[in-house]
């Protein structure tokens, strides 16, 4: 059975940082590119980031570019993602997945559509 936990979240000010964790069981970790979204109250889910199987290729959403930063070790089968500059508008659950798609691309790797294995999510508040 597949397991997904992300963790790291919490209450930073405006301005702060965070890295959030997300670890995977029951599926070989290494054969698939993980993604990063995130959901505030009342809007959709969207993509935030999204990394190669191998940590070659990374793709972010121009709302996070230059702030936020992925990366994977797969010999520990976690997922990371780095926020620095912090703004009140990343406040959000964000969760993490595992790719279900065959060939990644720049559109379909901030999709939601195209994931599977989710995880719980974990909470991002950030105060101004």
């Amino acid at each position: 059975q597949v397991q997904v936990v992300e963790s790291g979240g919490g209450l930073v000010q405006a301005g702060g940082s965070l890295r959030l964790s997300c670890t995977a069981s029951g599926l070989t970790f290494g054969d698939y590119a993980m993604g990063w979204f995130r959901q505030a109250p009342g809007k959709e889910r969207e993509g935030v980031s999204c990394i190669s199987w191998s940590g070659s290729t990374t793709y972010h959403a121009d709302s996070v570019k230059g702030r936020f930063t992925i990366s994977r070790d797969n010999a520990k089968n976690t997922l990371y993602l780095q926020m620095n500059s912090l703004k009140p508008e990343d406040t959000a659950m964000y969760y993490c997945a595992a790719y279900s798609f065959v060939g990644l691309t720049a559109v379909q790797a901030l999709d939601a559509r195209y994931y599977k294995y989710w995880g719980q999510g974990t909470q991002v508040t950030v105060s101004s």
